[in-house]
């Protein structure tokens, strides 16, 4: 499965089009699972439905075949979590599964429908948990309701066997212990054997940090957390060098526990961070409007946005606007939901910050510092 926070920043480009988007909520277990690929099936009929009604005239055959396949393999179905959103373009198609429920949508148009997965990813609760021993690494990701192992990235070693080298280095001290130089405190074989195993288990431990920060940093401000045995946090934490990851920590493996318990002891140590984030955002765009470098007006915020001033936006998690943003001009205008082409104004001027390179985060009703739903620091 790809990765949804890898991806978004592409899912935001302009591409050529038809554009199909499908959601539809999930289910993790039997039975409840069994009538979700049935529904997927309904959803690919109205995508084919919408294409020939806009497309009459164009080959549109190719661009449904994954979604067919998708729809008859029973290993994907069987791994489901909460949500689906299945995003098809000329040479493109991404299935995403999701740790949160979604309302159903198929779409055509001439862009990917992005406002479910935003809510979603721009999310403060979320975060991460590397579960690390010296056999083995895996890699987790959550948010106060759900946890899940995420499937290994190419470049990301599971085992110190994925490192690549010349040669192991316990291979070459089981075999070449040599004879001790003169004057030389000779050391016994296991002594030397265990430094090769100690050398081979930092070589790894790096080898993980370079790959979680590559496939999984960056872009990724959610904390890191560390799931190790006692003996692993000092020599991972030497090593590391992701900005993420997390003084907290958990000082056992995830193996040792049920996933529901270690969401729920990571949730413990995460919310701090949380909190503490979200009091930073509000407390920096208080600042920042004391200077008159924030707003929380939705026409000033378009306009700031078309003129690329806008470096963060708060937008309330529960809340939805009816209304439309011209890209261009930066006008707004509100509408109701029940008007064809209408969606939440909230949305779209997320997506517009997030193209431009700001940060854009969801931030729960009861901590917005402003009734309108968006709260824009600007950068000047």
């Amino acid at each position: 499965m790809p990765s949804l926070a890898d991806d978004f920043p592409e899912l935001l480009q302009p591409r050529e089009g038809p554009c199909l988007s499908l959601y539809q909520a999930t289910h993790r277990r039997h039975p409840d699972n069994q009538q979700d690929p049935i529904r997927f099936r309904n959803g690919v009929k109205t995508l084919d439905e919408s294409l020939r009604r806009q497309y009459p005239n164009r080959e549109t055959r190719t661009l449904l075949e994954p979604f067919h396949a998708l729809a008859e393999n029973e290993a994907f179905w069987n791994r489901a979590l909460d949500g689906l959103a299945v995003l098809a373009a000329p040479g493109f198609f991404r299935a995403y599964r999701l740790q949160r429920s979604v309302p159903e949508r198929a779409i055509v148009a001439d862009s990917f429908h992005l406002k479910p997965l935003l809510r979603m990813l721009q999310s403060a609760d979320r975060y991460r948990i590397l579960g690390l021993s010296r056999s083995e690494a895996k890699l987790y990701e959550g948010n106060r309701d759900s946890l899940d192992e995420v499937e290994w990235m190419a470049g990301v070693p599971r085992t110190p066997a994925d490192v690549s080298g010349d040669e192991r280095d316990v291979e070459r001290a089981t075999r070449h212990y040599g004879s001790p130089a003169a004057g030389k405190v000779t050391r016994h074989g296991t002594d030397v054997k265990q430094d090769a195993v100690d050398r081979e288990t930092e070589r790894f431990f790096r080898a993980v940090d370079r790959g979680v920060l590559a496939e999984h940093g960056g872009h990724d401000a959610s904390p890191l957390l560390l799931a190790a045995l006692p003996e692993n946090h000092h020599l991972f934490r030497r090593v590391s060098r992701n900005p993420s990851l997390a003084a907290a920590a958990l000082y056992s493996h995830p193996d040792s526990m049920p996933i529901e318990s270690l969401r729920a002891r990571a949730w413990e140590l995460v919310q701090p961070y949380y909190l503490e984030r979200l009091d930073g955002l509000v407390g920096a765009f208080e600042a920042a409007r004391a200077r008159h470098l924030a707003s929380s007006d939705l026409a000033d915020i378009g306009n700031a946005v078309v003129a690329g001033r806008v470096a963060t936006l708060l937008i309330d998690a529960d809340r939805v606007v009816p209304g439309t943003f011209d890209a261009q001009t930066g006008a707004v205008r509100f509408d109701d939901l029940a008007h064809p082409g209408i969606d939440d104004l909230l949305d779209d001027l997320a997506e517009a910050v997030l193209r431009q390179g700001g940060e854009v985060v969801v931030v729960p009703s009861e901590r917005m510092p402003v009734p309108s739903g968006a709260a824009a620091t600007y950068r000047y």
